[in-house]
């Protein structure tokens, strides 16, 4: 593997900006994080396809970002290529007949909301506040407890890496595994959902009502994550780590927020290491108390697996 031959490659590619040691603190709402490798901005199928392909002949991994809201980046950084979808990735939205909606995986995903509520369309109700990409938001099947952005996916366009382009249904990825959606649409450009026409007051409500729940119940203007593990089945993780009495234990700059046990906060200066220090006492109460084996919603980037 070497980052050096990647950068020299593709230094002055046409339609890609290539940075080294690029801090993903920077990069991340938790402003946490070193420096990447490589960080890799495409703005065109073309320019995807030849990072790819220069990734590939050097073995080096690489990861897509969107708006790092969900992602935990090592101190140490990543020894890898990170690569940021703009340019012809940004623009694609379009709404057609029957209740289609097509985007872009950069696409902004309150903007994908909007345009739903905008054409008096429902089905995405649940993501309405929910930061990050629609690349992001599929990769996570993100959502609520009970209502998830996977049951709105028609079908995917996927870019493998020396194959080009391919199409899935939505029904043939299992959108209920994240590890598993992360692994099969880290490379997927381009997403149509499948929405139900409605009264656009109806819609327009609904979503005012779940964004007021969501900023009374999440810890707003804070640096986070979002939530930290995933739900156990149909109980919520929130008051699991509650009812262990861990709302506000910190360590270092990482607390347990004080609004929403699920989130961990970083309230200045915190560490990954402060983070994942968090997260495993938390994991090991829960365990000891409940008999909940909790798993990490939360992407980790840069950790030694």
């Amino acid at each position: 593997m070497s980052l050096f031959n990647a950068y020299m490659n593709l230094s002055g590619a046409t339609d890609a900006e290539v940075l080294r040691n690029e801090r993903l603190s920077q990069r991340t709402t938790y402003h946490i994080g070193g420096p990447a490798g490589l960080f890799v901005t495409v703005n065109s199928y073309s320019a995807l396809v030849k990072v790819l392909s220069v990734l590939a002949a050097e073995r080096i991994d690489w990861v897509v970002l969107g708006k790092g809201s969900n992602i935990l980046a090592s101190d140490r950084g990543y020894d890898g290529c990170v690569i940021v979808l703009g340019g012809e990735f940004l623009p694609q939205f379009s709404v057609g007949e029957a209740a289609l909606v097509t985007a872009g995986a950069g696409v902004v995903l309150g903007r994908l909301v909007n345009e739903a509520l905008k054409n008096s369309l429902s089905g995405l109700e649940c993501c309405v506040g929910i930061p990050g990409t629609v690349g992001g938001a599929v990769s996570m099947d993100a959502g609520s407890r009970h209502e998830w952005i996977g049951r709105v996916v028609r079908d995917l366009v996927v870019l493998r890496p020396g194959e080009g382009m391919h199409r899935y249904e939505g029904s043939e990825v299992d959108l209920g595994i994240s590890s598993h959606v992360a692994r099969f649409l880290r490379d997927h450009p381009r997403v149509t959902f499948e929405l139900e026409p409605g009264e656009k007051g109806a819609i327009g409500r609904d979503m005012d009502q779940r964004l007021r729940r969501r900023r009374q119940s999440q810890p707003a203007g804070k640096a986070t994550c979002g939530s930290v593990f995933r739900n156990p089945g149909d109980r919520s993780v929130g008051m699991l780590i509650e009812s262990c009495g861990l709302k506000g234990f910190s360590v270092g700059g990482a607390q347990v927020s004080d609004v929403h046990s699920n989130f961990v906060i970083n309230k200045g200066g915190a560490s990954a290491t402060d983070v994942v220090a968090v997260m495993n006492h938390v994991h090991d109460v829960v365990l000891a108390r409940h008999g909940i084996d909790l798993q990490p919603e939360v992407k980790l980037l840069g950790f030694s697996r």
